[in-house]
C-alpha cells in the first residue's frame, strides 16, 4: 500500500520537477520517511497564471476529484472565539495548496490525465 503511494508521489514529482510555480510537498530531507498518504502541491499564481481553485475546477471538468488543503483551525467557525497564535503559514498553505488524488485506486493513466490537465492550464 505504501509502495503504491510512493510510486504515485514519484510520478507527480517527475511531472512537476521542471514546472516553475508548482511545488510538490515532499520529505524535507533524508531524516524523514513519509507514508505518502497525501500528494499535495502548492501553486504560485504569479508564476502559473492560475490559483488552486482554478485548477480544482479544471480537474473537476476532467472528472478528477481534488480538494484544497485543510482550512486552518482558527478560520473554522467552531474555533472562532478561541485563542490562536498566528504567523501566516497556515493561511498561506491553505491559499496555495491542493490535494491531488493518490489513493490505492489511482493508476498511472489517472496520473497522466491529471498531469496533462495541469500542464494544459499552464499553456493557456
Amino acid at each position: 500500500h505504501i509502495a503504491h503511494h510512493k510510486h504515485i508521489h514519484d510520478l507527480y514529482e517527475e511531472a512537476f520537477r521542471d514546472i516553475d510555480g508548482i511545488t510538490l510537498l515532499t520529505n524535507p530531507d533524508e531524516r524523514f520517511n513519509s507514508n505518502y498518504w497525501l500528494c499535495n502541491i502548492l501553486i504560485d499564481p504569479d508564476k502559473t497564471g492560475f490559483n488552486y481553485e482554478d485548477l480544482r475546477l479544471a480537474l473537476e471538468e476532467a472528472n478528477v476529484e481534488s480538494r484544497p488543503l485543510w482550512k486552518p483551525m482558527h478560520l473554522q467557525p467552531v474555533f472562532a472565539d478561541c485563542d490562536s497564535y498566528l504567523n501566516g503559514v497556515s493561511e498561506s498553505l491553505f491559499n496555495k495548496g491542493l490535494c491531488l488524488p493518490a489513493g490505492p485506486w489511482v493508476s498511472d493513466e489517472d496520473i497522466a490525465l491529471i498531469v496533462d490537465t495541469i500542464k494544459s492550464m499552464l499553456n493557456r
